[in-house]
């Protein structure tokens, strides 16, 4: 896969298959190693599906690892306290559009990959991370990605990645934003993630 490492900093998360991921895993590493599974499949039959395959397949798998709606809110900041409800609802499809097709453009071929979960460790406010390693072949030393779960309503769900101990995927979406968000507000944000997907599924 082409410049996984550079590009992995850029998504979301980030951040299942061609059937849902179920709804019983007992712990945050179980949940992130059914939505790693889930990554490698796409890999795999990345050439196969295309883009816009590829991004059918990680819609659903997306949806059920991240807890998109508080991900979305968190990088509008301010502006989403003051948003209505339906310019809410259209960031957070927007949102997903653009993490989906960031993903779906990322994943497009498979040579080896190969994730192994490493740990877990609890952290503030019922937080727990879940510490990873992606070995990627010809690389000499892996990746390290942390993914920061917590249960919602009993399920776990993913609000945000770290790889290799950098700044967190979230703050760099917040910061991202920013500028948008001061000169156009949420609907400036919002027209900026559909047009980045739109874009990317060319």
């Amino acid at each position: 896969m082409r410049a996984f490492h550079h590009y992995f900093y850029a998504i979301l998360l980030l951040v299942s298959l061609l059937l849902p991921l179920p709804a019983w895993a007992d712990t945050a590493g179980e949940h992130v190693a059914q939505f790693q599974a889930g990554l490698i499949s796409v890999m795999k039959d990345a050439e196969k599906l295309g883009v816009k395959g590829r991004y059918e397949q990680l819609e659903p798998l997306i949806k059920k690892t991240f807890h998109l709606n508080l991900m979305a809110g968190l990088s509008a900041g301010q502006y989403w306290n003051q948003a209505d409800s339906n310019q809410q609802n259209r960031l957070v499809e927007a949102f997903t559009k653009m993490s989906t097709a960031t993903l779906a453009t990322l994943f497009n071929g498979y040579s080896g990959e190969q994730f192994t979960i490493v740990g877990e460790r609890p952290g503030p406010q019922g937080i727990t991370f879940v510490d990873t390693s992606l070995k990627v072949p010809g690389r000499d030393k892996n990746v390290s990605i942390s993914y920061v779960a917590r249960k919602f309503e009993g399920d776990w769900l993913l609000i945000d990645v770290i790889v290799d101990g950098g700044i967190s995927e979230l703050k760099v979406r917040m910061s991202e934003y920013r500028q948008t968000l001061n000169k156009g507000g949420m609907e400036a944000l919002i027209d900026l993630l559909n047009n980045k997907a739109k874009s990317l599924l060319i």
